[in-house]
């Protein structure tokens, strides 16, 4: 199978991450596109997150109407610091041996990648897919040298619309009592109601 990947802390998840998915689904072939909402990130370790109940069922709603979307809660369920390459690692032992991965990320996290926990195995075991906007030049490749000369080689452009929605903007909006509508999917947002997410203080419960 071609799988596409796309991690982040999804706090929560919004339509910038659903259309930047079904935009790598199409455009790359993929016959799934997992979601994995990550446990604690070791790039900001002291980042607040919401509990990773809450973000997880968020993302299971948001995907739960497309049938190539599914969350997966293989990075929540690890304790300590989340990596790729072990994620990648454990997919792998789950049985996708034959699989294509597809990682999924912002065109600016590639600047960062020299920085990843063993990112040469990383690039063994995915192609990188930066997603890059409508419009931008030629992205800044030579991080990627410095893991491996050929590593451009494992990195395929996705061009996607202009989202201008974050995460951070929306826990903020709904902090002020602002409405979130349209940023985020409608039973995303009746679940962040029910719970009480971002009200304050802002980070979740």
């Amino acid at each position: 199978m071609r799988v596409g990947i796309l991690g982040g802390t999804f706090d929560p998840i919004h339509l910038g991450h659903l259309i930047i998915a079904e935009n790598a689904r199409t455009s790359l072939d993929l016959e799934e596109v997992v979601f994995i909402p990550t446990g604690q990130p070791w790039m900001r370790p002291d980042a607040p997150l919401s509990p990773s109940h809450h973000r997880l069922n968020m993302v299971r709603i948001a995907v739960a109407s497309n049938p190539f979307f599914r969350a997966s809660s293989i990075e929540t369920d690890r304790p300590g610091p989340t990596y790729t390459v072990d994620t990648l690692e454990e997919l792998l032992r789950e049985g996708g041996e034959g699989d294509s991965f597809f990682f999924i990320l912002g065109a600016d996290a590639l600047d960062e990648f020299p920085q990843w926990k063993e990112p040469g195995r990383v690039l063994k075991l995915c192609t990188l897919v930066p997603a890059k906007r409508q419009g931008w030049g030629d992205l800044n490749m030579p991080p990627l040298s410095f893991v491996d000369l050929s590593a451009a080689q494992k990195v395929v452009m996705l061009e996607t619309p202009t989202i201008d929605i974050s995460g951070t903007e929306i826990r903020h909006r709904v902090v002020r009592g602002l409405s979130v509508r349209y940023q985020v999917p409608d039973e995303v947002e009746r679940y962040m109601q029910h719970y009480g997410l971002y009200r304050a203080p802002e980070g979740g419960e």
